[in-house]
């Protein structure tokens, strides 16, 4: 027991000083406008050398600084969370490789050396999704395992496209790809971006990923795998300028934050509606960021990084507390019992939701005010406001099953705040969701946004916000998804609750459809025509031609007697 605990306190130690120099560092860099660049050149080929680069700027050691801050408090929480687990050193040792792939990657600007974080991060994603070792957690892992490997080939392509540049430091080729040549390398960055951030149609594998130990929901799948896609689309924010990629990102990613925010208000799984609401807020993300506005979009990243991760923690004390129950069905009341916990989940959702002066607040409504003003479309518009009202829906049903509402706990002796190292892990996590907003605010954007909007513009969010909350309290109050509303229209409520049949599509047939195309063209092409015209055919032809030849080599006058016949009968079959 001593080494468990030794060893998480050390590792929070060291992370937590290594997030007040990558933070210190970061500030010096935003306000002396300074970027240092190391590189390392591995290999020089045809003109094109292999360099693994690290980069030092405001945007890179910020993100380090909360990605660390976030591991810090999530070991921390892990060494009461985890206690019973015969592995926890391997946990940790897991968590610690996380980190490290993540900021390989967020230090990487050279699309080489990024490959080193970007498939670090898919890796060991997949070893903790299947931590616990069961069919679902295996089915879980290899759907996550395959949705991002659909990135990781875009990637490696994208790295073919760029060699005509002469390297692969995007930094220095961004603006020189904003032509239209550039366009099929502007969607394998967005398809890279999409499936790590698990837009549609790769949204199945987030929520399927919730079979993860929570520790690695709050650190993984809330505020940094998930946000590898968008922190790279922020690198690439230049070359998206006035392009078809950017509108179809914008499109792509309202959809996703609109079905997300409808699919949370049907599903009763704990953890996979917290999920889902990563889902909406990653939609949120890459909608600002398609409509220009990069510095907002990362705004939003490190803001949301905190009270999302914040949000997955108390879920796990929540879990632990009635008896390691996720239906919140089974929940009730919590406010009675674990009263220090009910604090911190209740910051989280007002900051979710918006609530003035919070973490949230400050991002996600400057975003909603500059995407009103921007050229948005009427559909990405309605989207906006129907996935923001949804928002607070969902989160007010949360709060009415789980912290309010009817007492149904079965296990009432172990429902309180009795781990002192869960519950103080969350204080440096609670503070940020609290003041991390308005600090980030001032410290990004010393001057203000100008932002010029009519009365009735500017208090729609609002609006929306109140008639959200209001609805969701009050259909859960009346009990309306048990009446027979719901079963009447059974198949528009699982499309719905179900994310659009998307598991399914991504899951069953649309995996044995690919295997069996798979194995048919193995035996047509690679062991069929393919084979005859390939090698195999290539080998047999090229062996009786040099058969032929050394023939002719030897100078037989067998060979020559036998053409001077053959030739003698082909002229005199042509002349009669």
């Amino acid at each position: 027991m001593w080494w468990k605990v030794s060893m998480h306190l050390t590792s929070m130690l060291f992370l937590m000083i290594g997030c007040l120099v990558s933070g210190s560092y970061a500030v010096l860099k935003l306000y002396s406008n300074m970027i240092e660049v190391i590189e390392w050149e591995v290999l020089n080929l045809n003109s094109c050398s292999f360099v693994f680069t690290l980069i030092f700027d405001w945007i890179s050691l910020l993100f380090l600084c909360f990605v660390l801050l976030i591991s810090s408090s999530v070991l921390y929480y892990s060494g009461s969370y985890m206690e019973n687990d015969k592995t926890l050193n391997r946990f940790m040792y897991l968590v610690l490789m996380f980190v490290f792939s993540m900021a390989a990657m967020v230090l990487s600007p050279n699309l080489i050396s990024i490959l080193l974080g970007w498939d670090g991060l898919g890796l060991v994603s997949y070893v903790l999704v299947i931590y616990y070792q069961n069919e679902k957690s295996a089915n879980a892992g290899m759907l996550t395992v395959l949705s991002n490997r659909v990135g990781d080939v875009a990637i490696l392509l994208s790295i073919g496209l760029m060699v005509k540049l002469g390297g692969w430091n995007f930094l220095y080729y961004t603006y020189n790809m904003m032509d239209s040549k550039w366009l099929s390398f502007k969607v394998l960055i967005i398809l890279a971006a999409m499936t790590k951030s698990a837009q549609i149609p790769f949204s199945a594998w987030l929520p399927a990923a919730m079979a993860a130990p929570t520790p690695v929901s709050a650190l993984v799948h809330s505020s940094t795998l998930v946000t590898a896609g968008v922190y790279l689309m922020i690198r690439f924010s230049p070359i998206l300028d006035f392009s078809y990629a950017q509108s179809s990102l914008l499109i792509i990613s309202c959809l996703t934050m609109f079905m997300a925010g409808l699919g949370a208000n049907f599903e009763y799984d704990l953890k996979k509606i917290i999920a889902l609401s990563t889902l909406s807020q990653l939609g949120v993300m890459l909608s600002i960021l398609a409509l220009g506005f990069s510095d907002l979009a990362f705004f939003h990243l490190l803001s949301h990084a905190l009270f999302k991760a914040l949000l997955f923690m108390c879920a796990g004390v929540f879990i632990h507390g009635v008896g390691d129950y996720q239906d919140i069905r089974y929940m009730g009341s919590l406010v009675k019992f674990m009263p220090y916990s009910v604090v911190y989940m209740s910051i989280c959702n007002f900051a979710l939701c918006g609530f003035p002066f919070l973490a949230g607040f400050y991002s996600k409504d400057m975003i909603l005010e500059v995407a009103f003003m921007s050229w948005v479309n009427l559909i990405c518009f309605w989207m906006y406001i129907l996935a923001t009202g949804l928002t607070v829906m969902y989160t007010m049903r949360l709060i009415f099953y789980s912290l309010s509402g009817e007492f149904n706990l079965n296990l009432l002796l172990n429902s309180k705040d009795k781990e002192d190292l869960m519950t103080d892990s969350m204080i440096m996590l609670g503070l940020g969701a609290v003041v991390g907003g308005a600090c980030l605010s001032w410290l990004l954007f010393p001057e203000p946004y100008m932002i010029c909007m009519s009365m009735i513009m500017k208090s729609l969010i609002m609006i929306v916000s109140v008639s959200g909350g209001v609805m969701g309290y009050f259909c859960n109050l009346l009990n309306i998804n048990y009446s027979l509303i719901s079963l009447k229209n059974y198949f528009l409520v699982s499309f719905v609750g179900s994310m659009w049949f998307m598991p399914f599509l991504s899951s069953m047939k649309n995996s044995e459809i690919v295997l069996h195309m798979g194995i048919l063209m193995e035996k047509i092409g690679e062991k069929g025509w393919l084979e005859n015209i390939g090698p195999q055919g290539l080998n047999w032809k090229l062996t009786n031609l040099f058969v032929i030849l050394s023939e002719f080599q030897v100078n037989s006058v067998k060979i020559f007697m036998k053409m001077f016949v053959l030739s003698v009968m082909i002229l005199l079959f042509m002349y009669i």
